[in-house]
């Protein structure tokens, strides 16, 4: 035990000298003091202390009967221009080669021969595609063709087959809790239609047509 004593003595004093030591390295930084630590910059430019951990936390809710109606009716719209959206992209074309042939013609029989001859390659083309169409994706395909031509389908009608025509065909649609004669308004009501008609032209290559 007497030769025991003296080591626990020296190890007593190393010990009592480096509490001491900790305590008055302690007392050296004031609470002003800049202390370095390393840290984790991210991407979004936030500062996270390096070391440290955050865990995630997750948070689980009901979504309200507002905002499930709003999805629903947005995926409904988005799925209806998705359909819709390549045959006014095609009616467009189509109307632009038939008024660039009518330009320098003023006989009446000569452009409704012209008119006439598209018709049929029109019909051809899309009669059975388009009346497999659902009355809200004819209401949505009208919107487009407006979009992609300038006119309405009011208009298109009058000027390719006559009022008689238009007239008919606008009481037919009235019929069907739709209207020939809506237009489209990319920054009021029909905002989620031109977001979703932009993503499809980014995604297919289509050429803008909006203003």
């Amino acid at each position: 035990m007497k030769r025991l004593l003296p080591h626990i003595i020296f190890f007593s004093c190393l010990l009592a000298g480096s509490f001491t030591a900790g305590e008055a390295a302690a007392q050296t930084h004031g609470q002003f003091d800049t202390v370095k630590v390393y840290a984790y910059v991210t991407p979004e430019g936030d500062t996270i202390p390096y070391g440290g951990y955050l865990p995630s936390v997750e948070v689980w809710g009901h979504m309200s009967k507002k905002w499930r109606n709003y999805w629903a009716d947005w995926t409904r719209l988005r799925n209806a221009v998705y359909v819709t959206f390549p045959y006014a992209k095609r009616a467009s074309v189509i109307m632009n080669e038939i008024n660039a042939r009518l330009v320098n013609v003023s006989d009446r029989k000569q452009r409704k021969a012209i008119i006439k001859s598209r018709e049929k390659e029109l019909k051809k083309e899309f009669a059975d595609k388009l009346t497999n169409l659902s009355v809200y994706q004819g209401k949505v395909l009208m919107k487009l063709i407006y979009r992609e031509t300038g006119n309405n389908c009011y208009e298109i009608i009058d000027e390719y087959k006559g009022f008689i025509s238009a007239a008919f065909w606008q009481t037919v649609a009235v019929l069907f809790g739709s209207n020939l004669k809506q237009h489209y308004d990319a920054s009021g009501k029909d905002m989620d239609m031109e977001k979703i008609v932009r993503d499809v032209e980014k995604m297919y290559g289509y050429r803008s047509s909006a203003p």
